[in-house]
């Protein structure tokens, strides 16, 4: 199993989720975040709860099969990527195992 986590824009957030569902990855977390690094975003503002300037983001988590991968990099490459610096960052990493809260099932059997 791997996990893709994605930081994207807010303004085209949209347009990958649409994408990633288009292509069978129906399952996904969202969460608005902030991000610090190298590009400061026009309207970088200082964050009301830490003391950095930051660009509003949003974080993506899939698990997929390790197969599916690099499709749904792309995905989220080609739909996430603008004119502008600092688009975001993909970071892609091996998952062991997963369980079911409800049963405590391993869903290993599901994914490889």
């Amino acid at each position: 199993m791997k996990e893709v986590k994605a930081f994207v824009k807010p303004n085209r957030i949209q347009r990958v989720i649409e994408a990633l569902s288009e292509n069978g990855f129906k399952s996904m977390t969202l969460s608005q975040s902030e991000g610090t690094g190298a590009f400061k975003a026009k309207g970088a503002r200082p964050s009301l709860d830490f003391h950095v300037t930051d660009s509003p983001v949003v974080k993506i988590e899939l698990v997929c099969q390790n197969e599916e991968a690099q499709a749904a990099i792309e995905i989220i490459m080609a739909n996430g990527k603008t004119e502008e610096p600092g688009d975001g960052i993909i970071y892609l990493s091996n998952i062991e195992d997963a369980f079911q809260i409800k049963t405590g099932d391993s869903l290993k059997r599901y994914y490889l």
